[in-house]
């Protein structure tokens, strides 16, 4: 569990391994920060009694709870599913500390900024710039990518390879393609993580 302050009032992040009683004692010393608006963020599988207790702390501190809302959007499971991974796609960038992962491939429809981290079982394809941390092919697939524009990371990891930045580089410093961002590809060739231009 993560409670920030914002300009609109707080946000109050449940994560998967946080129980009702887990957050009802984190918040039973922090009831004076709750009598505003609080937006609750659900990330990952949270368990329905944390969601529960966090709501009836912030209405017995005389807050309101605001939205409620969860970082990513998947697709559910139908009956009879094998359990095989599956595409998700995010339909907005993601910010300084967003942590995501998922068993398949992701797809997200804007930038991944600095301080953010995806983690995925296959492919990471991001529409906008990479400047966040990202592992594709996590558990060992050697044959995922990782397809941006551009590719501006501290670090990205494919399989089991690990490529970083050069020390004292700049995110500010990002190559130019032909006068603008150009789309680059990741990918592991003989074990090492090579980047090229991709059009």
């Amino acid at each position: 569990m993560k409670l920030r302050g914002t300009l609109g009032g707080l946000n109050l992040l449940l994560e998967p391994g946080d129980t009702a009683s887990s957050v009802m004692n984190a918040l039973a010393s922090r009831a004076d920060l709750l009598g505003s608006n609080v937006t609750l963020e659900i990330q990952g599988d949270t368990d329905p009694g944390a969601v529960e207790a966090a709501l009836d702390a912030i209405r017995s501190a005389g807050g309101t709870p605001g939205r409620v809302r969860a970082p990513r959007v998947t697709v559910p499971s139908a009956a009879g599913d094998d359990g095989s991974a599956r595409t998700v796609i995010l339909p907005h960038g993601v910010r300084a500390g967003f942590r995501g992962e998922y068993r398949g491939s992701v797809v997200i429809l804007g930038d991944v900024n600095p301080g953010a981290e995806i983690v995925a079982g296959g492919d990471v394809i991001v529409m906008g710039a990479l400047r966040g941390v990202v592992h594709a092919g996590y558990g060992g697939n050697a044959d995922a990518i990782v397809w941006a524009r551009p590719i501006a990371s501290a670090q990205i990891r494919i399989g089991d390879a690990v490529a970083r930045a050069p020390e004292g580089s700049s995110l500010s410093n990002m190559r130019k393609l032909d006068g603008h961002e150009g789309a680059e590809q990741a990918r592991l060739q003989d074990g090492v993580i090579v980047i090229d231009a991709h059009r």
